[in-house]
């Protein structure tokens, strides 16, 4: 797969300040940042994003999580390696990210469980990074972003 943009390094550098606010904002919400890695690896397979999740993984690895819990993320329901709290957060993010014709979306149910593990502020910090990922992986995938590549 080739990148079909040669630079993108955009005439709009607002386009990057906006980002880098987004990403603080997301890390002031003070969510453990292996859990923001799943969620935006989850969010990622589901998008088949190869770039993401090259770079969750990545990122994964680097907050300290394990091989493990990083290689079984697709399949969270059947694996024992998740908190609650992570199994709430990874149920959002696919709901989250599912919305295309008539899915149903975040249900009350996904909403409560959220509720019962997360502040108001943590469930922002997830949100934004769910977002934040799927704005990426969309972009990712127009241009066909190759896995192992970096922005910026």
């Amino acid at each position: 797969m080739e990148n079909r943009l040669r630079s993108k390094n955009t005439n709009n550098p607002d386009v990057w300040t906006a980002v880098q606010h987004l990403q603080k904002a997301i890390a002031a919400g003070g969510v453990d940042p292996k859990l923001l890695a799943l969620v935006h690896l989850r969010a990622s397979q589901i998008n088949s994003c190869s770039a993401c999740v090259y770079a969750s993984v990545a990122g994964g690895k680097k907050a300290g999580d394990t091989d493990e819990r990083l290689h079984n993320v697709a399949a969270w329901r059947e694996a024992p390696f998740y908190t609650d709290a992570e199994r709430a957060a990874l149920a959002l993010a696919e709901a989250a990210t599912r919305l295309q014709d008539g899915a149903q979306g975040v249900t009350d149910e996904i909403w409560e469980e959220v509720n019962v593990h997360f502040t108001e502020e943590e469930i922002g910090a997830i949100n934004l990074e769910i977002a934040l990922t799927n704005f990426f992986n969309r972009i990712n995938r127009t241009i066909k972003e190759p896995a192992g590549k970096t922005w910026g």
